[in-house]
């Protein structure tokens, strides 16, 4: 695959597939979310996220530096935060959120 548009297409076909798992993902986080206001917890947790980091960072074979993974799956998570935010107040809190 010597041309540039060849390499797009295979880029484009791989975004689609990103979304696609970043959705399904989402959508766990959500339920997650749920579960953690029926428990009346928050939904920050400061040890499951750097564990999340920790995983995603130990597996990583490049060529992404650590460095880049876990600046993507910081705002991943952060995304995953926001959606049980939003989950949480449409659906009434139980719980105070810190962060």
């Amino acid at each position: 695959m010597d041309d540039i548009e060849d390499w797009r297409k295979k880029i484009d076909e791989i975004d689609l597939e990103l979304v696609e798992l970043l959705n399904r993902r989402s959508q766990c986080a959500i339920e997650i979310g749920r579960i953690k206001n029926k428990l009346d917890v928050e939904i920050y947790d400061p040890r499951r996220e750097e564990a999340v980091i920790d995983n995603v960072r130990s597996v990583s074979s490049g060529p992404l530096t650590m460095e880049a993974v876990q600046r993507l799956f910081e705002r991943i998570v952060d995304e995953s935060r926001r959606a049980q935010r939003e989950v949480r107040n449409s659906e009434g809190s139980t719980a105070t959120e810190a962060k």
